[in-house]
């Protein structure tokens, strides 16, 4: 696990709520408190499309939603004069990002094993901060995972020119 303080919050704010930056990432949840506190479950229902796939933004069975289709309905709840006391989001690796870690890192696990990597993203008062997470369904002292999913958000955020602390 290891914390990212954001520098530029205006900058940040702007990649995750305009541009592209971050729609890759599945949505887990998101909380925020503006006039009132909002909530959102990141699971993906699958018979709001029917029976079809949605094209535009598949998703694998038992998933979560991408973040690009749940940015527009978020960045409305920011708008206004006022910034908004607070907010929490809570993002997954795609399983087929979490395969190509494992293969790419040289770690000997079964995507399979891995429940999810997480990128957790919280403003209030304090500042902006991303903490990483994960989440394994087996247990294991080893924390090569750990530190390979770390080194692939910092290498992350210094090509989407995030600055961190």
């Amino acid at each position: 696990m290891r914390s990212f303080q954001i520098q530029d919050t205006r900058d940040f704010m702007k990649k995750l709520l305009v541009s592209e930056t971050f729609d890759t990432f599945q949505l887990s949840e998101a909380v925020i408190t503006t006039f009132a506190t909002f909530q959102i479950d990141g699971t993906f229902q699958t018979s709001y499309f029917g029976i079809q796939d949605d094209q535009e933004f598949p998703v694998e069975k038992d998933s979560f939603t991408l973040w690009r289709r749940v940015r527009p309905f978020f960045f409305d709840l920011t708008k206004g004069k006022n910034t908004p006391l607070s907010f929490r989001i809570v993002f997954r690796l795609a399983p087929h990002n979490v395969a190509k870690l494992l293969t790419q890192s040289g770690i000997m696990m079964s995507p399979e094993d891995v429940d999810g990597l997480f990128l957790n993203i919280r403003f209030d008062e304090n500042g902006l901060y991303c903490i990483s997470g994960t989440s394994l369904r087996i247990f294991t002292l080893d924390k090569s995972l750990e530190h390979a999913w770390d080194g692939m958000l910092e290498k992350f955020f210094r090509k989407k020119e995030i600055p961190y602390c």
